[in-house]
């Protein structure tokens, strides 16, 4: 039930993002059209990968292995920044993902990883907007210490990341 729940809430946030960001004019100063389907209703939400092995490796891993060989340098043009704003971004947004499959014990701590993992994921996207790259790098390597510290927690120790 609580799954359910904090499903219900995490669709209505993004349903609620998803009217403001079409009711607001785009950095051109043009209005984003409205999307003409509807919503699926938040009780028909489900997950489609039970496993969390199969969720990390076909969701974050690929990311991650981009963002990595990205962020092993500073990039030298907009091409380089836009990887590392694009595979961040996923990252972050991947992050609120996690809060819809809290295990059942150790579910706090579970939450914090997510959350901390997410607003690092957030730093990371922001610093290679701004193409600053000590602070991207700073961010990535914090955002790895999250996840690497779930990972400890709730594999063992198994899957650990490196910058």
């Amino acid at each position: 039930m609580k799954l359910i729940k904090s499903l219900f809430a995490l669709l209505a946030v993004f349903a609620a993002a998803v009217v403001y960001v079409r009711s607001t004019p785009d950095s051109a100063g043009y209005a984003v059209a409205a999307n003409p389907s509807p919503a699926v209703p938040a009780d028909e939400a489900e997950i489609v990968e039970d496993s969390m092995h199969e969720f990390m490796e076909y969701v974050f891993q690929p990311t991650y292995r981009r963002l990595k060989v990205s962020m092993a340098t500073e990039p030298a043009d907009n091409n380089g920044w836009k990887a590392v704003k694009s595979d961040s971004l996923i990252l972050a947004e991947s992050c609120n993902l996690l809060f819809a499959r809290t295990p059942d014990e150790d579910a706090a701590d579970w939450n914090k990883h997510a959350a901390a993992s997410r607003t690092n994921g957030s730093e990371l996207y922001q610093a290679a907007r701004a193409k600053e790259f000590a602070k991207a790098a700073t961010a990535y390597k914090s955002m790895l210490n999250n996840c690497n510290a779930c990972h400890r927690q709730f594999e063992d120790g198994k899957h650990i990341l490196e910058p």
